[in-house]
């Protein structure tokens, strides 16, 4: 325990490194405006978002049964265009702590992942992805490590093959598990701290008789944490195949209506739309990670910049919406953030 506590006041100490006068001015000015967003709407133009998401690409090589990307029966490939990512992150570089280089689809299917990563971090922002690592060889590893990049969380969710294949379908696990060895070795050797390696762990039904052997597997990987994540399903009121047993890990709860709920009381009002935003792949500012189906995009910024989209009156109206009722938006009742 000691040691993980190390590791992440050391992980702290170079985050800081990013902050600035200008960056803590901005989220000061978010802050206060979402604690007063409950009594009436208030949205400085000043303001940026002091995190976004861009997703590097839209698909994936596995068909994890409760991604939106494998329940697509056809998808158009797109990657994200680098000039209007870079265009994003020179307009809001002064104000930018985080960029999370992750939506929908593996990151690493992108073959510039790296020069993205590298591009937001020369401009002093902290940057993080997830992957399920399956293309995470030895040279991958190395660029990523080169690159800057802060933070990788990276998913395996079972600590035997047989496990890890009831919901990462069409992956391996050894792939992954050397994908964590490969990041290792590399931040050894290039005398690197980062990226902090976060090994995560989805909690199922399925899985949730190996939590213990997970802690091992990931103590024997001398990844720098582990996370049990609960999981997001969908069709969840009369229950699900997927759904823990264990309660602190379910997402979800029993109403006296018989049927599943959220736990969380999904109050009016909500930080994300305050803090960041996701760009994906074609370029669409969307307000959260729950969108997945880009059904409240508040514009395209390929010909306008991030700010004007970020304000714009569709935006304006949607942060209104949900301080006036939150739980109208599906994708907002399956989300747990406050």
């Amino acid at each position: 325990m000691m040691r993980l506590y190390f590791k992440i006041i050391k992980h702290t100490f170079n985050a800081a490194k990013y902050l600035s006068f200008g960056k803590i001015i901005n989220l000061s000015r978010l802050y206060f405006s979402y604690l007063r967003s409950d009594k009436r709407y208030i949205f400085h133009h000043k303001t940026r978002p002091y995190f976004i998401s861009v997703e590097p690409d839209n698909f994936c090589q596995l068909k994890c049964p409760e991604c939106s990307v494998s329940q697509r029966k056809l998808i158009d490939k797109m990657y994200i265009d680098e000039k209007i990512y870079q265009k994003v992150v020179d307009e809001l570089k002064e104000t930018l702590l985080h960029i999370i280089f992750y939506f929908q689809g593996e990151p690493l299917l992108n073959k510039n992942l790296a020069k993205l990563i590298n591009y937001a971090h020369k401009a002093n922002i902290f940057t993080s992805t997830s992957t399920n690592a399956q293309l995470l060889n030895s040279d991958k590893a190395r660029e990523i490590v080169l690159s800057g990049l802060d933070k990788l969380i990276i998913s395996i969710d079972g600590s035997t093959q047989e496990v890890y294949e009831k919901y990462r379908i069409g992956g391996k696990l050894d792939k992954a598990v050397q994908g964590v060895e490969n990041i290792m070795e590399w931040k050894k050797k290039l005398k690197s701290i980062t990226p902090f390696v976060e090994i995560q762990f989805i909690v199922f039904k399925t899985n949730e008789h190996q939590i213990r052997d997970m802690k091992m597997l990931a103590r024997s990987l001398h990844a720098d944490r582990l996370v049990f994540k609960t999981a997001q399903l969908y069709d969840f009121e009369n229950g699900h195949e997927l759904l823990t047993s264990i309660d602190k890990y379910a997402r979800y709860k029993i109403g006296n209506d018989g049927k599943y709920h959220i736990k969380s009381q999904l109050k009016n009002h909500c930080w994300r739309l305050w803090s960041g935003a996701v760009i994906n792949s074609k370029a669409d500012l969307i307000p959260c990670c729950f969108d997945k189906n880009t059904d409240y995009a508040f514009g395209n910024i390929g010909t306008k910049n991030f700010s004007t989209v970020w304000h714009n009156k569709k935006a304006s109206d949607f942060r209104e919406s949900i301080l006036e009722n939150r739980k109208q938006y599906e994708m907002c009742r399956n989300c747990t953030s406050k």
